[in-house]
């Protein structure tokens, strides 16, 4: 029997579905209100739910990589973002990308499939003050409902500034100057590569530190995030910044040349068709105009169609460890949660893991588990989602910035390794440990979900 008191999830991305779904999957009812498709923010296109903004990427998909461990983590909790992204997933060496457009429409229809959220479609300017409410409204919150969050927990605006990369039509790459690899021949060749000389490389430099940006009212250069930097403001900090960065030619080889380019250009796939690709850490703020001259600068690039737009945009995060716990609920009420990037976890990834533990954390809290037997219950702090969770907070972190996963989250082995890979390898394995023993105890409390990897078919436990 379903429980009697139903929650309430304030938005429908990553976190806000992740969220309702280990909810109703539990047998809790849930109220999803989305303002989607009557408003949107302006980085918003798609009508559908958990609509991928910037990259269509949801980065590595090696347990030697921290995400990658990660993703198979909430595969294992039994992951709606996980599903839906393997059942969309389109070539990408080996990272797992999916194509956008059918990825958010498979998670809008298990939602709708789900008979125990209901949808509603309208836009919140004010937190319910009463009853289980888990906001994931974005890291573009903002107006009446960011207001209203500000004085309900007592916070002043926090601010950075993202980016998202061009997209381009494939048919207008010229392939007789760009190549099939993947980096190292890792996986298949599923990048295209626009190589660059020397002299190539000096000329789309200049041209692009000297390019005019659009006007970002209010910008603050000192608010952005690393991990979106602009192309053009990591250009700024030296001639081979972007050579080292997303244009470094390791592990590629020119076919026409025979040698390591210069430099180059990564071109990543960006729907199942194989007709988009976009530029590879290409974010940018340049004007559309200049972007056009600076990009087809690339070789390869010369004739390129534009389907998008590199774009900028203002995202908000909370000041999470002064008022979230590390079940991401707010210390003052703990019966509202936050999730997403609006907690300081970036990422995609990342944000539908703050919706997972959100979820499982509101459902334990509706079912009446005792406080002593949750903790059991959630991810372990040797975890990389249980390791996120407490990063955002830990009160003793000053200077607090969003921040992906990464192995340096999770706390040191016994015996550590030197060699980081076995190190990594080593981390990885008692995190999918933990994850198991949290499976059980969950199964024991009649709370747990089927495996996503046994549904759809896919592999449990991914290549080291």
């Amino acid at each position: 029997m379903a429980a009697d008191c139903p929650v309430t999830v304030i938005g429908a991305g990553l976190a806000g579905c992740e969220a309702a779904w280990q909810l109703a999957c539990r047998n809790i009812p849930v109220t999803l209100i989305e303002m989607k498709p009557e408003h949107r923010s302006p980085a918003h296109e798609l009508t559908t739910f958990a609509e991928l903004v910037c990259s269509n990427s949801l980065r590595s998909d090696r347990l030697q990589n921290a995400v990658g461990l990660l993703k198979e983590e909430m595969r294992r909790l039994g992951s709606l973002i996980m599903t839906c992204a393997d059942k969309t997933r389109i070539p990408a060496g080996g990272a797992l990308a999916v194509d956008r457009e059918q990825f958010s429409a498979a998670v809008s229809q298990m939602v709708a499939d789900q008979p125990l959220i209901t949808v509603r479609h309208e836009r919140v300017d004010q937190l319910p003050r009463q009853g289980r409410v888990i906001v994931a409204t974005g890291p573009l919150t903002d107006g009446a409902l960011f207001d209203d969050i500000r004085r309900e927990l007592g916070i002043e605006t926090l601010h950075f500034f993202d980016a998202a990369a061009p997209i381009v039509d494939a048919e207008s790459i010229d392939q007789t100057i760009a190549f099939r690899q993947s980096r190292y021949d890792r996986g298949t060749a599923d990048y295209l590569n626009c190589p660059m000389n020397e002299a190539e490389y000096d000329s789309f430099y200049q041209a692009l530190i000297g390019a005019g940006q659009a006007e970002i009212h209010e910008f603050d250069k000192e608010h952005l995030f690393e991990g979106c930097m602009p192309i053009e403001s990591m250009a700024r900090r030296g001639r081979d910044t972007i050579r080292f960065g997303p244009l470094k030619p390791v592990g590629l080889t020119d076919p026409r040349t025979g040698r390591q380019p210069y430099a180059c250009v990564q071109l990543r796939q960006d729907n199942r068709a194989a007709s988009l690709y976009n530029l590879v850490g290409f974010q940018t703020r340049l004007r559309f105009a200049e972007q056009k001259r600076v990009f087809r600068m690339i070789p390869g690039l010369q004739d390129a169609e534009f389907i998008r737009f590199g774009v900028m945009h203002r995202n908000t995060y909370l000041p999470s460890p002064r008022v979230l716990a590390p079940d991401y609920s707010t210390r003052q009420r703990p019966e509202l949660y936050f999730a997403g990037q609006m907690t300081g976890v970036e990422g995609y990834v990342e944000s539908a893991a703050s919706g997972l533990v959100a979820g499982l954390a509101a459902a334990l809290q509706t079912l009446a588990v005792p406080a002593a037997r949750r903790e059991a219950l959630l991810p372990a702090p040797a975890t990389m989602i249980g390791a996120m969770a407490r990063y955002i907070s830990d009160p003793t972190i000053s200077g607090f910035q969003p921040m992906n996963a990464n192995y340096g989250l999770l706390p040191v082995l016994d015996r550590p390794e030197r060699q980081k890979a076995r190190r990594y390898e080593q981390l990885a394995l008692r995190s999918l440990d933990q994850i198991e023993r949290q499976c059980r105890a969950l199964a024991d409390q009649q709370l747990a979900i089927a495996s996503c990897a046994n549904e759809i078919g896919t592999e449990r436990i991914n290549p080291l």
